[in-house]
This record gives C-alpha cells, sequence and structure tokens, in this order.
C-alpha cells in the first residue's frame, strides 16, 4: 500500500478523545443551518436574509465531510458518501434551476 492509500484508507478508522461531541456539534449546527436557508429555497426571500445560514451550512457540511473522509476514506465509497455527492450534485442543479429550486431542496431534505 503506497503513503497515500495509507492516508485515505487507513487499516483501522482514525479517531480522538471527543470525536463524537465535535460531530453532534457539527451536526447540529448544520441543521440550523439547513433551517435557515429553507426560508429562501422555499419563499424565495432576498440572499441576504439567509447568507449567513448559507456559510453556516456549507461550512459545517464541508467540516463533516472532511471529519468523515479523515476517520476513513471509505466514507466516499460507502452508500451515505455518495448520497452526500449526490445532495450536493442537486443543490448545484438547483442554483442552475432556480424554477426547480424549492423541489430540489425538498428532494435534498427527503434524501437526508
Amino acid at each position: 500500500m503506497t503513503h497515500w492509500q495509507h492516508l485515505l484508507f487507513p487499516s483501522k478508522p482514525r479517531s480522538y478523545p471527543g470525536y463524537r461531541w465535535v460531530n453532534i456539534l457539527m451536526r447540529s449546527l448544520h441543521l440550523v443551518g439547513i433551517a435557515g436557508i429553507s426560508g429562501g429555497f422555499l419563499f424565495d426571500l432576498p440572499k441576504a436574509q439567509y447568507q449567513p445560514f448559507w456559510q453556516l451550512a456549507i461550512t459545517t457540511g464541508s467540516l463533516l465531510v472532511l471529519l468523515y473522509v479523515w476517520e476513513n476514506g471509505r466514507w466516499l465509497l460507502q452508500l451515505k458518501g455518495m448520497v452526500v455527492i449526490f445532495k450536493l450534485f442537486l443543490l448545484l442543479l438547483a442554483s442552475l434551476l432556480p424554477l426547480w429550486r424549492a423541489e430540489l431542496f425538498v428532494v435534498i431534505i427527503l434524501i437526508s
């Protein structure tokens, strides 16, 4: 196994003291962000009203992905990792198709 493979796919998942609490905190903040941007997506509010929630959701979501990949890169190959990638695709699609934004957001929530 090469150095990079060993870094991305360790034989045992990595962890550290407090991992569970960091995960819970990030997930909770992520949910606050998602709840905050729902007004913008569902009721077409001005972006300035939900922008801080958008930044919170993107930041915490990115940190969660990094945390899961750091724990074990196999996460990307598992269904839960693929679902997150699919949700990001739907989010991109929502930005390209504003008339379908609310419907795509609801699909993202249902997948979650």
